[in-house]
């Protein structure tokens, strides 16, 4: 089972972390407040009630010591690892009302991310006997992007561009607005040489006479938008190698594999982090 080769540095999320906690706790957790002393200590453990992939047991620990620094967790079960109804994933110690307020929390996070790395998984396995890698899109929760794309490639999915600022796409707008493929990618070489700035140039295309024009211009990966398998496996014969291929729009788990022996590098998927069902979880007093 692949392991993402990253993981987020949760101290850059806390002001996220800061705010769903304000947002579940308010003006204080008047159920634990009033039924549990201030000074008991409790005990728990994560239960996995259906079979998936296991993403989040890292962000798991930080948020239970970033409720409570006095929290110990024994985590059992490694993030991007397959697991059965039943599995105990980790044992958490600690503050009880502090447990009490990190439940939910935990759950919330831990249910979405292994709910992405699960259905990750299932593409991935079934393109697996190919050289494509199926990866992700920008089309994530708002404030969770860097959280959904790593469960992602606990998932055994490949990132696409962070966000607007790490690579160039010029999608259909742009080149439209532009002027055309040759003006658009010649604007943003000029604009990269004067910013100083070493991106890599992606232009989506919408049929062959557009992937010629894109390899002619020099850029560092082809999109094959809304191709159907057969027009994918004619522009990936003419593009031969001379760049990177991306195969994306409407493919689902379905289409995916012929895709794929198409030849493509890569097959962008929206559909790996919205429409997201959570893995289904729980955490229990012991």
């Amino acid at each position: 089972m692949p392991h993402a080769l990253w993981t987020p540095n949760f101290d850059d999320l806390k002001a996220q972390f800061d705010f769903a906690i304000a947002e579940d706790i308010g003006d204080g957790d008047h159920s634990a407040l009033s039924s549990i002393p201030a000074d008991h200590r409790g005990k728990a453990q994560l239960i996995i009630k259906e079979a998936g992939v296991f993403a989040g047991g890292a962000l798991a620990t930080y948020l239970f010591k970033y409720l409570d620094n006095t929290a110990t967790v024994e985590q059992f079960i490694e993030d991007g690892a397959l697991v059965e109804k039943g599995t105990v994933a980790l044992f958490v110690e600690g503050n009880t009302i502090k447990l009490l307020q990190s439940e939910r929390l935990v759950l919330n996070y831990l249910q979405r991310l292994s709910g992405i790395a699960t259905r990750t998984y299932s593409y991935a396995e079934k393109i697996k006997h190919t050289s494509c890698t199926v990866i992700d899109t920008r089309k994530t929760t708002p404030g969770l992007r860097l959280l959904e794309k790593w469960a992602v490639a606990l998932g055994g999915g490949g990132n696409h561009r962070m966000g607007l600022y790490d690579m160039v796409m010029l999608k259909d707008n742009h080149v439209d607005f532009a002027g055309g493929i040759k003006a658009a990618v010649a604007r943003t070489k000029a604009y990269l040489a004067q910013t100083n700035r070493t991106l890599a140039i992606e232009v989506e295309t919408r049929n062959l006479q557009e992937v010629k024009e894109a390899l002619q211009a020099g850029v560092d990966r082809i999109m094959l938008d809304n191709f159907t398998v057969s027009a994918t496996k004619e522009a990936v014969e003419y593009i031969a190698g001379r760049t990177e291929v991306e195969s994306s729009g409407g493919i689902t788990r379905h289409t995916l594999v012929p895709y794929a022996e198409c030849g493509v590098d890569y097959i962008s998927v929206g559909a790996l982090t919205h429409h997201i069902k959570g893995l289904d979880m729980s955490l229990k007093a012991l």
